[in-house]
């Protein structure tokens, strides 16, 4: 049989040692979370900024002169939603070739995935960045709903020299908890394991694959919210068999490592976090022998892309698409009278939050109003403000909502809201503000909580008594026209989509309402985002002056006013 084959190969022209036996080098390379940074510059600040595709390609291309087309380029989602370039094409350009899509083809990607925030900008407008794209972009969990089918490629197969790679994509099913269902109303989110079983058994029937890549826009941590497994990437790992990579992503979170399935296989797993800072690669070597795998090889590491200059060709290439978002950024549509700062949110009524609440108020005539700093820390100076102000005034693309809240929920709501804001001060000196530990804090700031869960209200005459335990902080004195506040009435609140659909748990763990029954508290919902209602407003007023409604404050006055006076030199030591 051997001395046949060895024939029938010199006949066709190859060597049988060469036949039998070939090894095969492999490079995957994935990008996950850009979230529209594309070019390494930060639109709104004006200035250079870390990560960006433009220097990952510089990566891609010094690699592609070694791999050629072994080198095999991975998107894991959420590219479409988070700086203004993509805003740009998703809202204000919608004719041209989206830019992502552009970029993307430019760059040569291979695949990609959907990831949560694609879908954000809308169903509409991920399909059309889908149709633009000249690559197979995955997601094997989002289902029809009424044919209970795939709406979007399951799987592909990639062949290089002989080799058949299949890329299954799957995206979190908690979609449904953070964006509202306008958005994706046709659409379901099928548990990430269940489809994971499903599409191996196909996979390995028809197709018989060498490698095995799950494309996996969730990270490695399970938690259950609103009923769905986000973050289930490491439990499909381990319990579905057949995976030799994992390449994770939705988390923001490096990771690089190889853990063993219930089976006792040995996966390689990785995230390159977001924004282009970091790739993840992964090298496959294959020892191949009579066109067959005898010995897989697989390896993963995290790399730098800042230690890479942006690619001055990608660069060029993308120059007119660039000015095109400047100027779109540039347009000046109003002035304001005072400068805004988020810094003064955290120590009560601020003129920026309660610009957003009065925005707010008026867009949807509710009588209460829920919204917090998005941004950490941002400013707008007083003076002319342009479209990019309004970026760092609203830093996402949320709808609005109104809903029906009894007043006992709302002090629920607002009991959570501050219980994470603010420290119990047993005396003069203890902090205001719910600080981390000093000496274990490693970020660019000390507080314990994330400030975009910091609600406040607007429409309420109330005080936060900082001295009072956990859920007895809030005493609601009356609304805010001066008429009594009653916690057994129902009020009609306006929230953003995410706050409205469970996002930050302040309506479910704080007000007590199931994540299932939130939809039935939703009456009416904008069609258009929060940032898109701001813009018209100041284009059509032209020129505000800002002011705190003075509607809330901390108490003892003292001890507070003292406090935060501490507090604000801790988390800005700068000023």
């Amino acid at each position: 049989m051997k001395k046949t084959l060895c024939i029938l190969l010199l006949l066709l022209g190859v060597h049988p040692i060469l036949a039998q036996e070939k090894e095969i080098s492999l490079k995957l390379v994935e990008t996950s979370d850009i979230h529209g940074r594309l070019y390494p510059y930060n639109f709104l600040e004006k200035k250079e900024a870390s990560g960006s595709l433009a220097r990952v390609y510089s990566y891609v291309e010094e690699k592609r002169k070694i791999y050629k087309d072994n080198l095999i380029l991975i998107d894991n989602g959420d590219i479409i939603q988070g700086d203004p370039t993509v805003y740009y094409y998703n809202f204000i350009d919608t004719t041209s070739t989206h830019l992502c899509a552009a970029i993307m083809n430019y760059m040569k990607y291979d695949v990609a995935n959907i990831g949560n925030h694609d879908i954000e900008p809308s169903k509409k407008v991920m399909d059309r960045w889908i149709s633009n794209c000249s690559f197979p972009v995955l997601g094997a969990n989002i289902l029809n709903k009424e044919t209970g089918k795939p709406t979007y490629k399951p799987y592909i197969i990639i062949e290089r020299e002989g080799v058949k790679i299949a890329v299954l994509g799957l995206i979190t099913p908690a979609v449904p908890v953070w964006l509202p269902s306008n958005l994706w109303q046709d659409l379901d989110f099928e548990d990430m394991e269940k489809s994971a079983k499903k599409w191996m058994r196909i996979i390995k029937k028809e197709e018989n694959p060498d490698i095995v890549i799950g494309l996996f826009h969730a990270g490695q941590f399970d938690t259950i919210l609103g009923g769905y497994k986000d973050n289930a990437s490491l439990s499909v790992a381990r319990r579905v068999p057949g995976f030799d990579v994992i390449l994770m992503g939705h988390d923001h979170t490096i990771e690089c490592k190889k853990i063993v399935s219930d089976m006792g296989d040995t996966i390689m797993v990785v995230n390159p976090g977001n924004n282009g800072t970091a790739l993840a690669e992964v090298d496959i070597k294959l020892n191949m022998r009579y066109g067959k795998v005898e010995q897989k090889t697989i390896t993963g590491a995290i790399i730098s892309a800042d230690q890479y200059h942006p690619s001055e060709a990608f660069l060029h290439q993308f120059n007119q698409a660039k000015k095109g978002v400047e100027a779109f950024l540039d347009e000046e549509i109003g002035t304001f009278q005072e400068t805004l700062s988020t810094r003064d949110a955290y120590f009560g009524s601020s003129a920026f939050i309660d610009f957003i609440h009065m925005l707010q108020l008026q867009i949807t005539g509710a009588e209460i109003s829920f919204t917090s700093p998005l941004a950490y820390d941002t400013h707008i100076k007083k003076g002319s403000i342009t479209v990019a102000d309004m970026f760092k005034l609203y830093k996402y693309e949320n709808l609005l909502y109104t809903i029906r809240l009894s007043g006992k929920e709302i002090k629920k709501y607002l009991e959570f809201s501050y219980d994470m804001w603010t420290n119990r001060m047993k005396s003069p000196k203890d902090h205001l503000l719910n600080l981390k530990d000093p000496e274990k804090n490693k970020n660019n700031y000390a507080l314990k909580y994330f400030s975009y869960n910091f609600d406040s209200a607007a429409g309420l005459i109330y005080t936060v008594d900082v001295t009072k335990r956990k859920g007895k902080k809030i005493n609601i004195i009356s609304m805010a026209d001066g008429s009594p506040f009653d916690e057994n009435k129902e009020y009609t609140v306006v929230v953003n989509s995410h706050r409205g659909n469970g996002g930050g748990e302040l309506l479910t763990k704080g007000a007590g309402i199931p994540q299932e029954k939130l939809k039935e508290r939703i009456i009416t919902s904008t069609n258009k985002d929060i940032r898109y209602y701001l813009i018209q407003h100041l284009r059509k007023v032209k020129e505000l002056n800002p002011q705190p409604f003075n509607q809330w404050k901390f108490i003892p006055e003292d001890w507070a006013a003292k406090a935060a006076e501490r507090d604000y030199h801790i988390l800005f030591p700068q000023e």
